[in-house]
């Protein structure tokens, strides 16, 4: 956890997103004990989202975050929220049935739009703008993700515009695409303004946040104990939010997820003419591959390009040179634009990519379990985050259907033990990367 905690912070300093979205406020360190309903772990989006949710039906909430908030994948992502969940439909399928798939699917669209809601009602400026595309890179792949958007019209009852060859020019105008899909419903924004904001809200709302304040210990029971370094929060209920950075606070979740890093670059600001030319409705993009890239335009007329992945926890040689070659191939007329910002982070994965959501068993002379968990986003969690807090707070409140469906998703750990885990994904992964290319 030390050696990720380093890598990642190397990774935060050149973000784009920390550049463009000044911290106005800083909470506290903990220094002391406090008492509470409902204690937190994790200032990223699910465990911001969550303390709003509990504090707006009255609870008491405290809030630790490690570093500040918004400081991890949920302030340092690609932006784009979009519909459904990392794993396709048919994970879902295969483990809860059609039934609860559907249920699962509108869901993620309610998620999405829920970033919108929270917007409204509590002011946020982040950015928002709709659209967003799906894209083959061949003829091949372009079959199977048209089969794909007809088969969730067919069963699922959502309907995507089909663009072919003649019809894709008309949103992006690359040589590297074949055809593609467009989402008007989803969309993106700027994740760091929108995480702040949510924290703001949080705040006013009565949730108790303290910054720079790591957990050390947790220790089980009713009440929960969590120990800090200048001090200790007792709460009835517990909320583990912390994704990658938790490792170790209850070890019996740590096999389940891997770290995995990302990277993104942002130009430097554009004629809004060239982007136009490029991306002439505005929509966010990502390309149908396994080891995908992404890429949309900015509300300062930059184009923010993401790809690459490493599961070995190694930082890419040359990262900045080798992400605007990539962006490059994608636009030519960007070869020679200059890279303003370079960063990446870590993204939390799950085995089969579905979200891992649930209840540490209850320990001894426990009747039921008071520690919940929101973990495995896979790397697609901007909105289902959001969607995420707000119902392991509904479970809290006295209403666990709907937390209730996801955490009946059933998760192995990654093979191969402590020593093999990562060699092994990154041999799994090689191969995924061998299908994209052939």
């Amino acid at each position: 956890m030390g050696r990720l905690l380093s890598i990642d912070k190397n990774l935060s300093r050149d973000s784009y997103y920390a550049a463009t979205a000044p911290r106005d406020h800083h909470w506290p360190t903990l220094d002391g004990d406090l008492r509470c309903d409902v204690a937190v772990v994790g200032g990223g989006l699910a465990g911001l989202s969550a303390a709003l949710e509990l504090a707006e039906r009255g609870h008491q909430v405290v809030l630790l975050e490690a570093r500040q908030v918004g400081w991890g994948a949920s302030g340092r992502n690609g932006g784009q929220a979009i519909h459904g969940l990392a794993c396709d439909q048919t994970v879902i399928e295969e483990q809860l049935g059609l039934d609860a798939a559907r249920q699962v699917w509108a869901l993620s669209l309610e998620a999405v739009a829920r970033i919108r809601d929270i917007s409204r009602r509590h002011s946020i400026d982040c950015d928002w703008r709709d659209g967003y595309l799906g894209v083959a890179t061949s003829a091949r792949k372009a079959t199977a993700l048209k089969a794909w958007a007809e088969r969730m019209a067919d069963v699922y009852g959502h309907r995507f515009d089909w663009l072919g060859p003649d019809r894709l020019g008309d949103f992006i105008r690359s040589p590297r695409y074949h055809s593609g899909l467009h989402d008007p419903a989803s969309g993106h924004l700027h994740p760091l303004k929108y995480a702040l904001g949510i924290a703001r809200a949080a705040s006013l709302a009565g949730v108790r946040i303290v910054e720079h304040t790591p957990v050390t210990r947790l220790e089980r029971g009713s009440p929960a104990t969590l120990h800090t370094p200048k001090g200790r929060v007792v709460a009835d209920q517990l909320l583990l939010a912390g994704n990658v950075y938790q490792q170790g606070l209850a070890p019996e979740l740590d096999d389940r997820i891997m770290p995995v890093g990302t990277y993104i670059v942002c130009t430097d600001p554009l004629p809004q003419t060239q982007i136009d030319a490029l991306l002439p409705r505005g929509t966010a993009v990502c390309d149908s591959n396994f080891v995908l890239d992404y890429f949309r335009p900015t509300a300062d007329r930059r184009i923010l390009y993401g790809g690459r992945v490493s599961y070995s926890m190694v930082t890419p040689p040359r990262l900045r040179e080798a992400m605007q070659a990539r962006m490059a191939r994608t636009f030519p007329a960007l070869a020679g634009v200059r890279v303003a910002h370079a960063w990446g982070g870590f993204v939390d994965i799950s085995m089969n990519r579905a979200p891992d959501f649930g209840r540490l068993a209850p320990v001894a002379g426990q009747a039921a379990s008071n520690v919940y968990y929101l973990q495995g986003f896979s790397g697609h969690g901007l909105a289902l985050t959001g969607l995420a807090g707000q119902m392991v707070a509904q479970a809290i409140s006295g209403d666990a259907s709907r937390f209730d469906l996801f955490a009946r998703l059933k998760h192995r750990p990654f093979p191969g033990g402590p020593l093999l885990r990562m060699p092994s994904l990154v041999l799994g992964m090689a191969w995924y990367r061998l299908m994209d290319l052939l």
